[in-house]
């Protein structure tokens, strides 16, 4: 699933014309994050479950 030179990896990816979604995983920490756009702008922030906490995938080491 992962490719072992990179840190971050895409697990899901979602885009229309100039707009979209990916989020990523830290192979490092395992924590998620969405990065969204439309246009020329974007943002980036961890994703969080319902209490709040991060959500950490299981990474492979």
């Amino acid at each position: 699933m992962f490719d072992n030179n990179k840190r971050f990896q895409v697990i899901h990816k979602e885009s229309s014309l100039g707009e979209g979604c990916k989020i990523f995983v830290d192979r490092e920490t395992g924590v998620n994050y969405l990065f969204t756009w439309a246009g020329y702008g974007g943002g980036l922030t961890v994703l969080v479950d319902s209490d709040g906490k991060p959500i950490v995938s299981a990474v492979e080491r």
